[in-house]
């Protein structure tokens, strides 16, 4: 016997035929070809006496959405590892005994031998559709599972942000990502998406300026990009022409306004930066072009404390507690003030790993910085702070000297050290472990 209406969600908002979902070889992928996709590679899908939950590492972006939107169909969780790195996927394979794994060549087989199945698309609101990991930045990774409602109520307001910011708020909306559907963002803006309504995804996964550039001359209009900082850098610096974008989005790494004003010089369109985390998903989004302050989505209540911020939202199953240290302002909005994790203590005094860091990118000179405490869990020891530092024409006592004259000699990096690029991964984030082994390596 089926779940009641009232305990499912539809896999599809708008489940209108001929609307397209994706892009794919040079032309739209409507809705009704995607079915037929979806079907054989659901009828396909092991069963498991535990239970079943996919590994998904298509890297073709279509396949991806094909194999979500059928393991979702017949009730299995889908398990976002925080790297495609052999060991971690055998780490959270063993962790989960139901598991089983996806590639492009078996969605590929799938296709080719078909299926007449209907594809169930009311899918138990309390359906455990993901689970994340974190990237360990903050250490070591951690499971975030999310239940059907929670991301549907989330992926709802993630497509009105970006049509929020769209001049024609009623055209189908053709997206391009350069992030991996496998993590939290990517999972948001490109996989997701599609099936909040009529947004389409683009299946390919640029990276560099030209494959950008091209890959958005393909798609109508209104195009939105969904990329990182680190890629908005490399787009910017290049000599490549690109064709107007509607929206850009961004996330994963702090956007400055500088970075941002230039990139919407570049392509057009409005910059939306979105807030969130692989515990809360997305929950509040900005123009960073013009503005500083975050604006909350509907629904959705802060509640400051001395160790973070407790997140409140309808769509929550309990409130999520996040390291952020938030100031809240009129209009529904807030500032990030830092976090709880940054706040160090060196012989008595107190700092801001944050605030460190920002001292540092504001010396001339200085391109990109991080800042953090090798040591962080030793205890009993005086804990010291260490810094890598992007400055190409900078040595690192200059960098030194200048951070000396606005920064308590307690907390000055030592070691500082000046290297070629950070150790950011496919997201543009900093992990822990990466900081620390650039760290050894120099």
């Amino acid at each position: 016997m089926s779940a009641p209406e009232a305990a499912t969600l539809p896999l599809f908002v708008s489940a209108e035929a001929q609307r397209p979902i994706a892009w794919r070889r040079g032309v739209p992928v409507p809705l009704a070809e995607f079915r037929t996709h979806v079907a054989p590679v659901a009828a396909r899908l092991p069963n498991r006496s535990a239970p079943a939950a996919m590994i998904n590492l298509c890297e073709d972006r279509y396949k991806f959405l094909v194999a979500y939107a059928a393991a979702l169909s017949v009730g299995h969780t889908v398990l976002l590892p925080s790297s495609r790195a052999e060991q971690v996927v055998a780490d959270v394979a063993s962790a989960n005994a139901g598991s089983y794994r996806i590639d492009d060549a078996a969605v590929d087989a799938a296709l080719a031998q078909g299926s007449s199945q209907a594809v169930n698309e009311r899918i138990s609101a309390d359906l455990t559709v993901m689970i994340g990991y974190t990237s360990g930045s903050t250490g070591q990774p951690k499971t975030f599972p999310k239940l059907w409602r929670t991301v549907s109520g989330s992926n709802a307001r993630n497509a009105q942000a970006i049509r929020a910011a769209l001049p024609d708020k009623t055209a189908t909306v053709w997206v391009l990502a350069t992030v991996p559907p496998q993590h939290m963002y990517g999972m948001e803006m490109s996989v997701l998406l599609p099936l909040a309504g009529d947004m389409a995804v683009h299946a390919g996964r640029p990276l560099f300026p030209a494959d950008i550039a091209a890959a958005l001359a393909e798609l109508p209009r209104p195009r939105v990009l969904v990329t990182t900082p680190v890629h908005m850098r490399a787009i910017v610096g290049s000599d490549q022409q690109f064709p107007a974008v509607d929206v850009i989005v961004s996330a994963t790494a702090p956007l400055d306004q500088p970075l941002a004003a230039a990139m919407t010089a570049k392509l057009g369109g409005e910059m939306v930066e979105m807030f969130g985390s692989t515990e809360t998903c997305v929950f509040a989004s900005r123009l960073t072009a013009r503005e500083e302050q975050w604006r909350l989505y509907d629904g959705v209540r802060l509640e400051p404390r001395d160790d973070g911020t407790l997140v409140h939202a309808p769509w929550f199953v309990e409130p999520v507690l996040l390291q952020d240290m938030v100031e809240l302002q009129p209009g529904n909005r807030f500032v990030v003030r830092g976090r709880s994790s940054d706040m160090i203590e060196v012989a008595g005094k107190r700092a801001s790993l944050t605030d460190l860091t920002k001292r540092l990118l504001a010396i001339p000179g200085v391109q990109e910085a991080a800042v953090f405490q090798p040591d962080a869990d030793a205890v009993g020891t005086i804990r010291r702070v260490a810094a890598l530092v992007v400055a190409p024409n900078l040595t690192a006592r200059e960098v030194l000297d200048q951070l000396a004259s606005g920064v308590d000699s307690a907390f000055l990096p030592r070691p500082l050290l000046i290297v070629d690029q950070l150790p950011r991964n496919e997201l543009g984030k900093l992990p822990r472990e990466n900081l620390l082994k650039a760290l050894r390596r120099e």
